[in-house]
């Protein structure tokens, strides 16, 4: 059974120009070596695809897969992530991970809010800035947190992005605006711990892999999980599993969303409690990085005792489930 791989490769990219913060999503050399080492193990043979457009070019000549393992983040627009699942679609390829109507959707957060607070789950409010006219729209009460509503890996986020006034606000707001095109999202600051939870599998089959405290050191950037504090994360972050009531209220919640958003095979939820220590929704990765030593998924599960190959036939289990 021939597994073909598709991601984004960051030394490409940093060849062509790219900076390191616009690569942040990106996969190391590293990252693919270990999937496709895992996969092998696990007794499939491999073939190395690569980006939308080097995929686009291998279909073309004919080329096919049993079953596609996909990271690829893509670079262009608000829907990419979602280009390479719709592409695997017209050619009833099948793929590992979410769909590309999950995929767009989890991207914008903003949108995602709505559909998450429409069923219920509890989630900050938050107001939407596309332009510095919605600035003075925001009417919600301080302090609030700022960040990009469609990056990850804390892209767009520091120090700054807690804001405690208007004056701070439309600071923050407007030295982001010209660098993410796709707007800012505007929340009520949760004061209180964070947390990330490790989902595996797809609807009822859905299940906690762990739930894990992110704890921030003196020498971390205040307020939040910023694109610093996860470039190096060894020496402004601690991790710990939580095994409590409060763990199970995490785990619940983050089940809640998973399953309404139609999220597949793996992937992490995003938490962080209200002035009251109940658990709030922030946002949902259904494409979790897979570095198999920096990435939180695969440190949830080594914290767990789940080795990064256990975790890699678990989303191949996942999948030939779906499939079937």
């Amino acid at each position: 059974m021939i597994i073909g791989l598709t991601y984004d490769l960051r030394s490409e990219y940093l060849k062509e120009g790219f900076s390191e913060e616009e690569t942040a999503e990106f996969d190391k050399e590293e990252t693919v070596d270990a999937l496709e080492a895992a996969l092998q193990v696990l007794g499939f043979e491999t073939d190395r695809i690569g980006h939308v457009r080097q995929l686009v070019t291998r279909i073309a000549r004919g080329d096919r897969w049993d079953m596609v393992f996909n990271i690829s983040e893509g670079l262009y627009g608000i829907a990419r992530e979602a280009q390479v699942p719709a592409i695997l679609d017209a050619y009833n390829i099948p793929y590992t991970f979410s769909d590309p109507m999950v995929l767009a959707l989890t991207l914008h957060k903003a949108m995602t809010k709505r559909v998450v607070r429409d069923a219920g789950i509890p989630t900050p409010d938050f107001a939407l800035v596309m332009e510095g006219y919605d600035i003075g729209k925001v009417n919600l009460p301080y302090p609030l947190f700022v960040k990009p509503n469609a990056e990850g890996t804390g892209k767009g986020i520091d120090a700054a992005s807690k804001v405690n006034n208007p004056v701070e606000l439309e600071t923050t707001c407007l030295s982001l605006l010209p660098k993410y095109q796709s707007g800012l999202i505007v929340e009520t600051f949760l004061p209180g711990r964070e947390f990330t939870v490790a989902i595996a599998g797809t609807g009822k089959e859905s299940r906690s892999l762990g739930v894990m405290e992110v704890m921030f050191t003196e020498k971390a950037e205040a307020h939040g999980y910023s694109y610093l504090n996860k470039d190096d994360y060894q020496g402004r972050v601690n991790y710990r599993i939580v095994k409590d009531t409060l763990a199970e209220k995490c785990a619940n919640v983050a089940l809640d969303a998973w399953i309404t958003l139609n999220c597949r095979d793996a992937g992490r939820v995003d938490l962080r409690l209200d002035p009251r220590g109940e658990p709030g929704f922030i946002e949902v990765n259904p494409l979790a990085g897979l570095n198999p030593v920096h990435s939180d998924l695969p440190i949830i599960c080594r914290l767990q005792g789940i080795t990064f190959h256990e975790l890699i036939r678990i989303i191949m289990d996942s999948a030939f489930n779906r499939i079937r």
